[in-house]
């Protein structure tokens, strides 16, 4: 203590230790700190170079920070837990929000067919960057709208994630990035038996109806990695893709981090456990 909080980062080179090839003083790199490690709040943060990359040339550090989570947990979804291929269909869920708008536009790029929820008041953003079928999700169920799709990228909860199986095709390919985790993913992480028990335990339900369906389940745990950034790298220089309201996203977070070190003082204040905080915002 104190911990530092953050996690992605875009910064200039300050200093290299002997054994760095990749990289020199004054080079304009981003990167996503490798698991269970945070940080990159701070003014200066050590990377091993294995987990960094050079900038996009053609975007600001403000977009650049914006892109190593949302960027590799996609290139990961995509690439690494699953087999698509050009004119396959994709459900993209909940895609006005950063790992959405950088799905929606991997997957136009690789000439796959995109479905996304949203509400009303975003479709012309989500339509922007290129989705083909839109669902408001606050009047229409996906469930009826959608069917015999390929690969689904679930982001939502449980409940969400077992009726969409029920719009994929047999032998679809259904990925969740917010859990339940797997025995395979403990596996993965090198947790001792028993994690791999509970995440058995956690996922047996959409395991069971996803055998049922003939369809696969996996869940992501996205990785620090620069060799893919070097990769999305060369897509948003090309134009392939770009970064959505990076900006805006950096002064939310500072508001919100703000707000909640004003809670914390109140509730000190006022001897109130912790999620407990009785305010009014000013």
């Amino acid at each position: 203590m104190p911990l530092v909080l953050g996690h992605d980062l875009a910064g200039v080179v300050v200093e290299t230790r002997k054994m760095v090839t990749k990289f020199k003083v004054g080079d304009e790199v981003y990167a996503r700190t490798a698991e269970f490690s945070i940080g990159t709040f701070a003014e200066f943060i050590a990377f091993d170079q294995a987990d960094v990359a050079l900038k996009p040339k053609n975007i600001t550090m403000e977009e650049a920070a914006s892109i190593p989570l949302v960027g590799l947990t996609v290139w990961q979804a995509f690439f690494e837990k699953a087999n698509l291929k050009k004119g396959q269909k994709v459900f993209i869920q909940a895609e006005s929000g950063g790992v959405g708008t950088f799905a929606i536009q991997l997957a136009k790029h690789l000439g796959l067919k995109t479905a996304t929820t949203t509400s009303r008041k975003n479709f012309d953003l989500v339509k922007s960057v290129g989705a083909d079928v839109v669902v408001d999700y606050k009047t229409q169920d996906f469930e009826n709208e959608l069917k015999d799709y390929d690969y689904i990228l679930n982001s939502q909860d449980n409940k969400t994630l077992l009726k969409s199986i029920n719009i994929l095709k047999p032998k679809g390919q259904l990925v969740s990035i917010s859990g339940p985790p797997t025995a395979e993913f403990a596996k993965e992480m090198g947790f001792p038996w028993m994690m791999k028990f509970i995440f058995s335990m956690l996922s047996g339900k959409i395991r069971k109806k996803s055998k049922q369906r003939n369809i696969h389940y996996s869940f992501l745990f996205m990785k620090a990695s620069g060799t893919q950034l070097e990769e999305i790298t060369k897509l948003i220089e090309s134009d392939a893709i770009r970064p959505i309201d990076a900006t805006v996203a950096a002064a939310c977070l500072i508001a919100v981090i703000s707000t909640i070190a004003i809670l914390y003082q109140r509730g000190r204040e006022r001897n109130y456990p912790l999620g407990q905080l009785d305010f009014q915002m000013e």
